[in-house]
């Protein structure tokens, strides 16, 4: 049964997920955390800050890592491969229908429909952190780490894995 889970969990996402890894993470974020209860809002966040540490998709190495968290080497097969069939099946589908109608005002058109969606399920993931960030660490810390963070990725254009690991750094000597 925990297979299937595995599988739903991040087979629905990526199935409805336009976009792929950063529009389907708040979707993930709710199976994992709020359907089947594997994690708190805060440990989907460090493996979320993990993931944007390492290189390559998100997605697939949060289903990797949670799914082997839930059942080991299988549940993280089961896991990866229910990340990347969506993306494959529909890829394999739709790029023949895509290039047909490439230039059709319709396609042109869903495709500036879906983009203020992403955007707000982004903003509401970030709420969410926001408010656990607040709750657990007051808000003098999560205000220090949302403008530093901001300055160093907008102005300074650091690499956010340089960002996250220096967020980790601070939290590991400051907050733990």
């Amino acid at each position: 049964m925990i297979y299937w889970e595995i599988f739903l969990a991040f087979f629905i996402p990526g199935i409805i997920g336009y976009g792929g890894g950063p529009a389907t993470i708040p979707l993930i974020e709710y199976e994992v955390v709020h359907r089947y209860g594997w994690m708190s809002v805060e440990e989907f966040g460090e493996v979320l800050a993990l993931g944007n540490a390492l290189p390559g998709p998100i997605a697939t190495k949060m289903a990797g890592y949670i799914g082997f968290e839930q059942a080991g080497i299988l549940g993280a097969s089961v896991g990866l491969f229910a990340t990347i069939a969506p993306s494959l099946i529909l890829m394999i589908i739709l790029l023949g229908i895509l290039l047909k109608f490439k230039d059709s005002p319709k396609v042109k058109l869903l495709s500036a429909v879906v983009r203020p969606t992403i955007a707000v399920l982004l903003g509401v993931m970030t709420f969410r952190f926001l408010q656990t960030s607040y709750v657990d660490n007051g808000w003098m810390q999560t205000v220090f780490l949302t403008v530093a963070s901001y300055i160093l990725l907008e102005k300074r254009k650091v690499h956010p894995a340089f960002v996250i690991l220096g967020a980790l750094i601070y939290g590991a000597l400051f907050l733990g």
